[in-house]
């Protein structure tokens, strides 16, 4: 956008200039970073940005989408001209359908929410704490921290007029030993960083560096493993990221019967584990209403306005419900259930965390987080990736040092039927994908026989 444009007034403008039906997606992206490396803070700054979408449509089943950052009231038209352009020389849309109708928000004219360089005050001061308990010991600290707002407009021809305000906050913290050859990590998500407990990630990092100290040797196999909050909500968001009901219907991912249909109803595992999504979720809020910019296998253009509501995906242990368009929702017979921009895994009966669920394992592994995940097969969901950042081995209910990292080889959806103990659910940042959804919130799991298939050099 440029000069004193609202994106508010954008949107109506690219309403006015359409000639047919249109969506209009306006956001704007403000964002504070800091850095520090050595126990020293290095880089701050603030950036901003913002993109404007138009969705038109053309014979009630053509759609044309154009997307340009930095437009200002003067490009308006030619956005439009061009998406109703591209409408027109596009193939019909499967899963065209009506536009939502609705009703405008009061705030829908409001300046988008912006953050300031005071936002990471807090936190810096924290930090110098950290540093100066660093230069006294015998560990380095380095990492990252962000914390950016995402402001969405949403206007339709069909008189949807929505405003969604998306804070989150991301902090990174990684420990090193003074020669560099031990590294732990500790990491955390938030609404805003003046939440994060700076103090506890550090104490967690100088722990694990402290057993690092003393390293034991371990071969590759399956290992009765706890993984920790973040590993188990990598390992869940890829489950989520991959759980359409589309892909389902067609035999193509885990979530399909053999010959065709959906496990929905089936259940996946004896223990009583959960997986919901709630944009009203207490910490982890967000958009009650559909807002994309393109259609794909779980959401549709279509579909922007429309509610989207609290669903439990795996309800106890069995499949209850796959993520919907209303498209989806018809070719495979089940409700519409829009997905949400977050994901919350429970065990009933779950109670404490990681290190207290040690103390029920004999012989095996404590990990940190897992990194470089990849799908290896989707009819079951087979994933590989690597541990990182300190693999710990657990002998008689107690940590006594650390091994080499692995390989690991596993499914997400088969490692629930082996699920042998759970912490509390607690809100955490996943290493891998904690960048596409960091709002989640997950127990620290026991699980039994857990996939180390090779010995990694990775460090």
């Amino acid at each position: 956008m440029t000069g004193s444009t609202v994106p508010a007034e954008i949107a109506e403008r690219a309403l006015a200039a359409a000639t047919g039906p249109c969506i209009v997606l306006v956001s704007t992206t403000s964002e504070a970073n800091l850095r520090w490396a050595a126990s020293t803070l290095t880089t701050n700054g603030l950036t901003s940005s913002a993109e404007t979408t138009v969705v038109a449509v053309h014979g009630g089943d053509r759609v044309g989408v154009v997307s340009r950052s930095g437009v200002g009231a003067g490009d308006v038209a030619a956005l439009v001209a061009d998406a109703e352009a591209a409408a027109r020389s596009a193939e019909p849309a499967e899963d065209a359908a009506e536009l939502v109708a609705g009703a405008a928000v009061d705030d829908f004219g409001a300046l988008p929410a912006e953050v300031e360089a005071r936002d990471l005050a807090v936190l810096a001061d924290k930090l110098g704490v950290a540093f100066e308990g660093a230069r006294s010991g015998a560990h380095e600290l380095f990492g990252y921290a962000e914390q950016t707002v995402r402001t969405t407009y949403l206007a339709t021809s069909t008189g949807v007029r929505h405003r969604h305000t998306q804070p989150a906050a991301v902090v990174q913290l990684n420990g090193k030993s003074h020669g560099r050859t031990r590294s732990a990590w500790s990491g955390s998500a938030a609404t805003a960083l003046d939440q994060v407990d700076v103090h506890a990630m550090v104490a967690e990092v100088v722990q694990r560096l402290g057993w690092q100290a003393r390293t034991v040797p371990l071969g590759a196999g399956r290992h009765d493993t706890v993984l920790p909050p973040s590993a188990v909500a990598d390992l869940m968001l890829y489950a989520y990221f991959s759980s359409d009901a589309r892909s389902a219907h067609e035999g193509r991912s885990v979530f399909g019967r053999p010959g065709g249909g959906t496990r929905v109803g089936e259940r996946l595992t004896a223990a009583p584990v959960s997986v919901r999504s709630d944009p009203a979720a207490p910490g982890l809020e967000t958009a009650p209403v559909v807002l994309t910019g393109a259609s794909s296998d779980s959401a549709s253009v279509f579909d922007n306005g429309l509610p989207i509501g609290a669903t439990s995906w795996i309800d106890r242990g069995t499949l209850a419900a796959l993520p919907t368009t209303r498209h989806t929702a018809a070719l495979a017979g089940l409700p519409l259930t829009p997905p949400a921009d977050n994901l919350l895994v429970e065990v009933d009966g779950g109670r404490d965390g990681a290190l207290d669920l040690v103390r029920d394992v004999e012989d095996g592994l404590l990990l940190t987080c897992l990194w470089y995940i990849r799908e290896v097969d989707p009819q079951t969901l087979l994933l590989t990736g690597l541990t990182r950042d300190g693999v710990y081995r657990v002998q008689h209910g107690e940590v006594t040092g650390a091994v080499t990292n692995f390989r690991f080889n596993e499914s997400p959806v088969g490692m629930l039927a082996r699920v042998d103990g759970a912490g509390s659910a607690e809100r955490t940042l996943a290493r891998e994908f904690g960048d596409y959804l960091p709002r989640t919130s997950a127990p620290a799991l026991i699980v039994r026989g857990f996939n180390c298939s090779s010995v990694s050099q990775a460090s």
